[in-house]
């Protein structure tokens, strides 16, 4: 090899390294932390979950079941039990947490099918909601 055809190689191979030094240097990672919110009363967005969920294991242990009436949850302790209020129709429904959310998720609650149909708003896919924090004992059935 001659020195004609060396060098331009080892320029390119510099320019290349240099960039990628630097690229790495000027990244700023922007990973935005969820804030968990364990608020007796919380507001936010609640949507629900797909049907291809029917029966795979929750993060409690329990198989997900559309038919009952649980919810997902970021920061309140599995078996919590909490009253669901669309905010749009006033419709509540009482649910147990049993799972949790994505960690990149920003919605308050996932409910189960059968909680998004009380609720009015299975068509819809999301609804604003209140969140209400009821504790470990399951409430009484009105």
């Amino acid at each position: 090899m001659t020195i004609k055809t060396v060098l331009p190689v080892l320029g390119l191979l510099f320019l290349f390294t240099a960039q990628t030094i630097f690229a790495q240097d000027s990244v700023q990672v922007s990973k935005k932390k969820r804030v968990v919110n364990l608020d007796s009363v919380q507001y936010g967005v609640a949507s629900y979950y797909a049907a291809k969920f029917q029966g795979r294991l929750t993060a409690s242990g329990e198989k997900y079941d559309s038919s009952k009436l649980t919810a997902a949850h970021n920061g309140l302790p599995f078996g919590t039990w909490v009253k669901v209020t669309n905010r749009r129709n006033k419709r509540s429904v009482i649910v147990k947490i049993n799972d949790r959310l994505h960690h990149a998720n920003m919605r308050v609650v996932d409910l189960s099918g059968a909680a998004a149909k009380k609720l009015g708003f299975y068509s819809r896919g999301l609804t604003k909601v209140k969140v209400e924090v009821l504790g470990k004992k399951k409430p009484a059935e009105d």
